[in-house]
């Protein structure tokens, strides 16, 4: 476990998991974890993103989990995203695919970032993402910029997002889409949810090749 400050000029600091730990080569992979809504707690420590990281190390996937900077009503932390996944690629040899996963603002945030950043993101995975942050953070436009696979998990019973017109497009497109029996909190789903984007993420950053 490494700690990492993201460079881009806002303070965006990070946990760096890697297999095998830190100085043993490059991963097969890594992915860049973007957490839920920081005002209302959302951080690197979420429970599900960890879940998630455990999960990806077992197969040789780095996963770097961050926190968003100074709150700036999702354009600050849509950069955090972009400068993540850009400190990802200057780190690792150009060989090494990056993906991007996020639960519910981290996921739209995550499918915002995948669609206009300046490096190759491979794989996008998304946990109960909100269609829209604001007018102009349309995530459901970012989904129909998106060539590279996408994962869509969403609980049958959320009420908390607007999840519907994502899960909509992203079946229409032939993206993967699994439905959980759960609200938009996941209580005791994280091994189902960690299992499900490791699946994902191995079929697509590592067998892809």
């Amino acid at each position: 476990m490494t700690d990492v400050l993201v460079p881009g000029g806002r303070d965006v600091r990070g946990t760096l998991e890697e297999p095998g730990g830190s100085g043993g080569g490059d991963p097969n992979a890594i992915v860049v974890a973007c957490p839920p809504h920081p005002q209302h707690g959302g951080s690197r420590t979420d429970s599900r993103l960890v879940a998630v990281s455990e999960r990806l190390r077992e197969t040789g996937v780095a996963c770097l989990r961050f926190d968003y900077g100074p709150w700036d009503d999702g354009y600050g932390e849509r950069e955090d995203v972009r400068n993540a996944v850009r400190w990802a690629a200057d780190r690792y040899d150009t060989a090494v695919p990056i993906g991007l996963f996020g639960y519910s603002f981290g996921g739209s945030l995550a499918l915002l970032a995948a669609a206009d950043v300046d490096r190759e993101v491979a794989a996008v995975s998304t946990l109960a993402p909100t269609a829209r942050i604001a007018a102009d953070l349309d995530a459901l436009a970012a989904l129909e910029d998106l060539a590279c696979p996408v994962q869509v998990c969403y609980g049958e019973r959320d009420s908390t997002v607007d999840w519907e017109p994502i899960v909509e497009r992203a079946r229409a497109r032939g993206d993967a889409v699994t439905a959980l029996p759960s609200d938009h909190f996941f209580v005791s789903k994280n091994e189902t949810i960690a299992d499900e984007v490791g699946d994902f993420f191995e079929r697509t950053l590592l067998e892809s090749g």
